[in-house]
């Protein structure tokens, strides 16, 4: 759902027929969907960082949403995640997580998913592109934050970035099958 001037949104309507009732709809489904990636969680023994399912989600609200409502779909989710109901990895809840040593992971996400919205719905030319680009956005602040709450870079490049490199490959590939066969049924245009 593209909601800038002049472009089309959900079911093809023009932007002045996407009522904000649609909008609020589609964050509340991208946060239930990012509160359930959240959940596919796999701790590692040799990192602070679980591997979840969270990056195909961030990926694939961007792509469907749109940069901006992608964006406000991915704050909404930390704003919930903040005030206390349990949407983060394993159940995890509160400020301490936005701060604590995958806090840079989440808060990179809004950027990751307006990042991935940029590559349009369908065409892979530009998706796939978008994709790679939104997921070096994640690792980029996830390992930041990491080498900050360390003081140590290396252990963020080798505990925050290299475990994930092959995964996250598949996320990407992930995502974009999943938007192919999504935005169709969703009817979205871009």
């Amino acid at each position: 759902m593209n909601l800038t001037p002049g472009s089309a949104g959900a079911a093809g309507l023009p932007l002045a027929q996407i009522t904000t009732g649609t909008r609020a709809v589609a964050v509340a489904i991208a946060v239930a969907v990012m509160a359930a990636s959240a959940q596919v969680a796999v701790p590692l023994p040799f990192t602070p960082v679980p591997a979840t399912l969270q990056p195909v989600a961030v990926l694939a609200i961007g792509a469907l949403l749109g940069s901006r409502l992608g964006m406000a779909a991915l704050v909404t989710y930390l704003l919930v995640g903040a005030a206390g109901v349990p949407v983060f990895a394993m159940g995890g809840a509160g400020i301490a997580r936005l701060i604590g040593p995958t806090g840079g992971y989440l808060l990179a996400f809004p950027v990751a998913a307006a990042v991935a919205g940029l590559g349009g719905g369908r065409r892979l030319r530009t998706m796939i592109p978008a994709m790679i680009a939104a997921m070096v956005v994640i690792h980029a602040g996830g390992a930041a934050w990491l080498a900050i709450l360390g003081n140590d870079p290396r252990f963020a490049f080798e505990a925050g970035f290299l475990p994930f490199l092959t995964g996250d490959l598949f996320k990407i590939a992930l995502a974009v099958v999943l938007v192919l066969l999504l935005a169709p049924r969703l009817r979205l245009t871009r």
